[in-house]
Formats: structure tokens, C-alpha cells, sequence
């Protein structure tokens, strides 16, 4: 495994991180197993929310945090550990968002579900319109200054939600964010446009998450065939399969086939050393669900994409870059 700097701050994490959606894995003794095994491989970095639970059902909320926590113990000092705040958990008013009231609320369930003292960086999951920024990052703040909270970042915010908080973190005087995590894959290169130049120009640390496009870029969907059995896209997303297996996808999931092929990697490996090989990505996070898939998954460490195998998969799925209007 490789570490590296999580942006300007001065924590080291592993460039692959560990997911914990679990949208395919309904067992918890096998999903703390996974994490377990992650930690063996050398994945010092746990991507977790209180959203998150077992195969990606509403009843299992926060159960991530619980699976986490119980993985952690005897190794909480050696790992780096996300979780997040904002999306829905339940159905009251005060249920969702990035008011004081409910952060301040959802980090004491969270720190009780991980049975730890403090989380290493707490992410906000995706931008609250009705609560006013500066609301959210005194808030923010202030959970560092408590011990609570190491760093800050934030989730699905565009390159102007981003920069508008760091510009309020520092007219306040607050904890800015150090980083962001964005959807980033050879089907969704939109962070292209407008995030690579903030991160560069500010210095964030930048996690990538669907680096396999919900599994789409891993090897065991084939545009001539049905979605395998057992796969999510034939358990629960059958109906949306035909839909994606547009002309340009299946262009892209071919050409990752064929060249992992000629490179005698995985299309997984492939398809995320091509996410790691751009230098605005500090991580990629890996949302495996079995030690095999893992192991896989691990093997897009320690190699270098060749640029001829680069420029056509840059090629390939340029259609997937989304320019505003009017640019070039």
C-alpha cells in the first residue's frame, strides 16, 4: 500500500480508501470481516456515514458506524476514519440538513455507534440550501475545538460551494475544509471542469467515490449480456441496466476490457489506477463488498498507467467530460 498526504494537511492515508455503503453485503459479521481484511492489506483510511447500513436498506441505518466500530477495536490509533452528516435519516424536520441543531445532534450518535472518543474527518454530505453556510462551518468549528473532530471536509458540493466556504471559514476565522469527495469515474469526469483547478489552487485533498461506476467498470458487466446473476444491477437496478448500456458507455466498458486485457490487469485495477493516475486525486475509495472484490481492487496500487493506454481511455470517454455551455 501506498500513503500519501491528505492534501495540505499533514495525516497520511492510503491512496485506496474502504467504503462502507455495503450495498451488496447483508451479513455484519462479514462486512466487520471485510474491514478487517482492508486493515491487513494496509487501507489505513475507513469511509463510513451515518447514512450508511447493510445492503443499502433504510432499516439499517447508521449499522455502518456499528460495524465500523466494533472493526476498530485495539486499532483505532493506526486508522483514519471518515463519517458524515446532512442526508436524511428519518422523517422528522429537524432529520436532515447542516443546522447546528441536528450536526450537533448526529455527531453524538455517530460517536456512540463507533464507540470512539472522536472522528479523524468529518464530512458533510451534500450541500444544505436552507441553512446558512456560516451556521454550518461555526458548527464545524466548534466540534474541533471540542476534541471531537480533527478535520472537516465536505461531499457533492460544486467548485462554488467550495470555495464559497473556505471564503466564510476565513473572514470567520474557523477550521476550514481540507478536503472534498465527488463522484469521479470514467463514466462521470465533471469534476474536471471546474474542481481539479480549485484543488489544485487551494491545496484539498480530493476523494473519488464510484471510481467503478456502482460496479459498471469492473469487469463482470459486458454490453452483449445480461447483468450476472447476483450482481446489483440484477438484484436491484435490472430495470435502469438497459437504460446505461448506452452507445457511449459501452464504448468506454469495452476499451477498459480490452486494454486491461493487453496490460493482464483487471478492469477494475484498470479502471481505477486511471481515476488515481490524475494528481488532484488523493483517493480513490474502494466500496467492495467481499475480501475477493477487495483483494482486486488493491491491485491498482503500485504501478504506473502507461500514457498511451492513458490517452485512450482519456479518448474514449471524453463525451463523459461536461463542459458548460458556450466553452471549449
Amino acid at each position: 500500500m501506498e500513503y500519501v498526504n491528505f492534501g495540505n494537511a499533514g495525516v497520511k492515508v492510503s491512496q485506496l480508501a474502504f467504503g462502507l455503503g455495503l450495498r451488496g453485503q447483508p451479513d455484519e459479521l462479514e462486512a466487520q470481516r471485510v474491514i478487517e481484511h482492508a486493515f491487513e492489506l494496509g487501507i489505513n483510511f475507513i469511509d463510513c456515514a451515518n447514512l450508511y447500513g447493510p445492503n443499502d436498506d433504510r432499516a439499517n441505518i447508521g449499522q455502518s458506524e456499528v460495524i465500523l466500530g466494533k472493526a476498530l477495536k485495539g486499532k483505532r490509533d493506526n486508522v483514519v476514519i471518515t463519517t458524515k452528516v446532512a442526508a436524511a435519516i428519518g422523517s422528522g424536520p429537524n432529520d436532515e440538513g447542516l443546522s447546528r441543531y441536528h450536526v450537533m445532534r448526529e455527531i453524538e450518535r455517530s460517536l456512540k455507534r463507533l464507540d470512539t472518543d472522536y472522528i479523524d474527518i468529518y464530512l458533510v454530505h451534500r450541500f444544505d440550501q436552507f441553512t446558512p453556510l456560516e451556521e454550518t462551518i461555526r458548527t464545524l468549528d466548534d466540534l474541533v475545538h471540542m476534541g471531537k473532530v480533527r478535520y472537516v471536509g465536505c461531499c457533492n458540493y460544486a467548485a462554488w460551494q467550495v470555495c464559497k466556504s473556505l471564503w466564510i471559514a476565513d473572514r470567520i476565522n474557523a477550521v476550514p475544509y481540507i478536503c472534498v469527495q465527488n463522484l469521479y469515474n470514467l463514466l462521470n469526469r465533471q469534476m474536471e471542469v471546474e474542481m481539479f483547478s480549485l484543488i489544485r489552487d487551494m491545496g484539498l485533498g480530493a476523494m473519488a467515490f464510484s471510481p467503478l461506476a456502482v460496479g459498471l467498470l469492473s469487469g463482470i458487466y459486458s454490453p452483449e449480456r445480461p447483468p450476472p446473476v447476483g450482481s446489483l444491477f440484477a438484484t436491484r437496478n435490472r430495470e435502469d441496466f438497459p437504460r446505461m448500456m448506452e452507445e457511449n458507455v459501452t464504448q468506454v466498458i469495452s476499451a477498459v476490457n480490452r486494454l486491461a486485457s493487453e496490460l493482464d490487469k483487471t478492469p477494475a485495477q484498470l479502471a481505477l489506477a486511471w481515476v488515481l493516475s490524475h494528481p488532484e486525486i488523493t483517493v480513490a475509495i474502494t466500496g467492495a463488498d467481499t475480501i475477493e472484490h477487495l483483494n482486486n481492487n488493491v491491485g491498482a496500487i503500485g504501478w504506473e498507467l502507461d500514457d498511451n493506454v492513458r490517452d485512450q481511455l482519456d479518448s474514449v470517454s471524453e463525451t463523459f467530460v461536461q463542459r458548460p455551455k458556450g466553452s471549449v
